[in-house]
């Protein structure tokens, strides 16, 4: 090995991080991660110092985080109004600190040739680790990447998303391991392996984890399409209310669902004669006008769904806020940047209750989730087995034109395979859809459209293992295995040293 190939190595794996976006959402090329996972992990193997292999996983992380979520910078700077030195700065030390959760594995694993043996498990960790830190931003956990195609999303109901990057990345290291060996037979062996676990995973996505209850029930879901740059004037509010409206006014669902904060005002001011006019077109076949706003109690601003024919008595609150967005974490260093710097409505809203009744609306039990919710599985199931319908809300309008709407869509179907339930998502620009309770697309609608999705869904009882169980057996099998690891490890260590 010259001189240059550790900084070679190092270029690489940018280019194989940026390369592993297209496994996601909406390349969906589920085979890529595999590909680029076990190409990184071959390089580690060729780094030998624990500095190359930091900053080889740094910079992986930054060609997959740089491309992946790019998008940031649209929402700080077209629509938060943020500089944009200030709006690429701040894209990139975000996109940084996510890049050194990778680079820490990398570097963690370099300790001794075994230590190899603990990526996967260290890599899910991390992953989980990353999806609650400053209430957490799980966005490109491998194991979406795999969702809903790859045959290791029949791993989903089982293990969750965790689970099937760890089995994943599991997979890519004994690939890399192949590209190492020179035995034949350990080659054959682990190709077989590979084979078996890929069957397998094949094989769970037959298995009926739930099975359907009550009857099919009609949905209308509309796509406002308000331009987020309007979305909150005021001089706009009675045109939103007048598309809005007219919407509804033609929809043929039971279950009619608006998208998150369809209406940009408080509960209190909804006008008389829009409630009135909505209420009237409800009453006929028992329709129900699902929609959100902002409710205000006291001093405390909430991001809510209320269900207008119950007079507000059914509504949801959401309880997992997206931070710098929602709300200013760690205010005494931020506040001044969003102040001077950015102008993001809704930026100081209260949480909901973490455990929330579903709504029963007809012979469904509906678990709403809102926006950035649906990230996370491990709170999806907490309405459940009692749900027996999810229902998403959101507004990625933020994002403009970019793949975050398709990124998010991804999220709803790997929680559909999770929990053996339908999903239905209205929102304002796309992507609008309804999705199978096995993560397949039924219907969606065009984005940055006006229309209405209709559609049928139908309810689903009982609870998958990963309901049951959530993420902790996997958390718990990484952890047992890495301090298994460190203990045997250390009590190697001194006995050498005692020698």
């Amino acid at each position: 090995m010259n001189k240059y190939h550790p900084y070679f190595y190092i270029a690489i794996s940018f280019f194989l991080g940026a390369f592993s976006v297209l496994s996601f959402a909406p390349f969906n090329h589920y085979l890529i991660s595999l590909i680029s996972l076990s190409a990184l992990f071959y390089i580690w193997h060729e780094l030998n110092r624990a500095k190359l292999r930091l900053l080889s996983g740094l910079f992986f992380g930054l060609g997959l985080f740089g491309f992946g979520i790019s998008w940031i910078f649209t929402s700080l700077h077209t629509f938060g109004g943020m500089p944009a030195w200030l709006a690429y700065l701040s894209t990139f030390l975000f996109c940084l600190f996510f890049a050194f959760f990778i680079g820490i594995v990398g570097m963690i694993t370099s300790h001794r040739k075994s230590s190899l043996f603990l990526i996967p498990f260290i890599w899910t960790l991390f992953e989980w680790i990353r999806g609650w830190f400053l209430t957490g931003f799980p966005w490109l956990t491998m194991g979406y990447s795999q969702v809903p195609s790859s045959p290791l999303a029949g791993f989903l109901p089982v293990v969750g998303v965790y689970g099937v990057s760890l089995i994943l990345t599991s997979l890519a290291l004994i690939l890399s391991l192949i590209l190492l060996s020179k035995d034949k037979r350990s080659q054959f062996i682990m190709l077989s392996l590979i084979g078996f676990v890929l069957m397998s995973g094949q094989l769970l996505k037959n298995i009926e984890w739930t099975e359907p209850t009550g009857e099919p029930i009609s949905v209308s879901l509309i796509q406002g399409n308000i331009a987020q740059d309007i979305k909150w004037q005021k001089e706009t509010i009675s045109q939103t209310l007048d598309t809005y409206a007219t919407l509804i006014q033609k929809t043929k669902g039971r279950i009619i669902l608006l998208p998150e904060t369809a209406l940009p005002l408080l509960v209190e001011y909804i006008p008389k004669t829009f409630k009135e006019s909505i209420l009237r077109y409800s009453a006929h076949d028992q329709r129900h006008v699902l929609m959100g706003a902002i409710e205000r109690q006291e001093k405390n601003y909430f991001n809510v769904v209320l269900n207008l024919k119950n007079d507000s008595s059914q509504i949801y609150r959401k309880s997992h806020l997206v931070p710098f967005g929602e709300f200013i974490p760690l205010k005494f260093i931020f506040k001044y940047i969003y102040i001077h710097y950015l102008n993001m409505p809704m930026n100081d809203l209260s949480r909901g209750g973490p455990h929330q009744t579903p709504m029963i609306i007809g012979n469904q039990k509906i678990a709403f989730n809102i926006c950035y919710e649906d990230v996370f599985g491990e709170e999806i199931i907490q309405a459940l087995p009692s749900a027996t319908l999810l229902a998403n809300v959101s507004n990625d309008a933020w994002y403009g034109k970019s793949i975050a709407s398709y990124q998010h869509l991804q999220f709803s179907q790997a929680r559909a395979i999770e929990t053996g339930r339908m999903v239905i998502r209205s929102t304002n620009t796309g992507a609008t859809a309804i999705i199978d309770e096995h993560g397949i697309l039924k219907a969606t609608l065009p984005e940055f459209t006006e229309g209405i999705l209709e559609g049928s869904v139908q309810g689903f009882k009982n609870a998958t293992p990963y309901v049951s169980f959530g993420n902790w057996p996997v958390i718990t099998l990484c952890f047992i295995v890495l301090i298994g690891w460190l203990m045997r490890h250390s009590k190697l260590l001194s006995i050498l040293k005692k020698k």
